[in-house]
């Protein structure tokens, strides 16, 4: 039967999944296979899985158990296996790397910042008082110039002045928090996003890390709103390739 596969951990880990149950229509219950010092969490699946909400809220409580009682290589929801062999045989070919990245996250979870625009008015306004080029384009258009290259023009220095700041407030976002991480990923922003972090923090730099946050919570201004999420279990930060 195919095998749908959660994790990967060391041989040691506890796995206490007392209570939860593997995704799909008729849950099965949680098995491990082993292969010399790994193990992966796996249950029966005989379905395609999909990313509906109860599934995607089991494979999660898997990661966050395991997480909780040592380190863990979470797979992105949706592996699965053929099979008990398939699986083993991926443990064995990948043991060295797998053991690499359980000593890097052990003691660490992952956390995101996200930072986005909620209001742009107080930063068009701020716009148009620092750039005497903006406020002109802005005064002609109100004074009812009908050159029809005004708009244009206005909106493109515009759009220069909110992603240049915007990278500038990034940046600063970024270097306030770094040095908290053990290591750290960067993304593209989506939507209304212009930062997407991702940081490995260690369980001892845990208090400090979210004192840090709290206090850029505070003091960032401008209609800039942040989103922090964690602690999770380090998906940015492991490369479990799928059996």
């Amino acid at each position: 039967m195919a095998l749908y596969v959660y994790s990967i951990t060391a041989g040691e880990h506890p796995r206490h999944l007392d209570g939860l149950s593997g995704v799909g229509s008729q849950p099965a219950g949680l098995q491990t296979v082993t292969a010399g010092p790994l193990c992966a969490v796996v249950s029966d699946v005989s379905e395609e899985i999909r990313p509906k909400r109860r599934d995607l809220l089991a494979h999660q409580e898997v990661q966050e158990r395991l997480m909780s009682e040592g380190p863990v290589l979470p797979l992105q929801f949706g592996y699965i296996a053929p099979d008990e062999a398939t699986v083993r045989q991926v443990l064995e070919e990948n043991e060295d790397g797998y053991l690499s990245a359980l000593r890097r996250v052990e003691g660490c979870a992952e956390y995101h910042v996200r930072a986005f625009q909620e209001d742009e008015e107080p930063l068009l306004l701020q716009i148009l008082k620092d750039s005497p080029e903006a406020g002109d384009l802005h005064r002609r258009i109100r004074g009812g110039d009908a050159d029809p290259q005004l708009p244009l023009a206005l909106g493109e220095l515009v759009a220069r002045e909110v992603q240049a700041r915007q990278e500038v407030l990034a940046g600063g976002l970024s270097e306030a928090l770094l040095p908290f991480a053990r290591e750290h990923v960067t993304r593209p922003p989506t939507g209304n996003d212009f930062l997407n972090l991702s940081l490995l923090v260690a369980d001892e730099r845990k208090d400090a890390f979210l004192t840090a946050r709290d206090n850029l919570a505070r003091e960032i201004d401008g209609g800039t709103g942040l989103r922090f999420a964690g602690p999770l279990p380090p998906y940015s930060f492991v490369q479990a390739s799928a059996p």
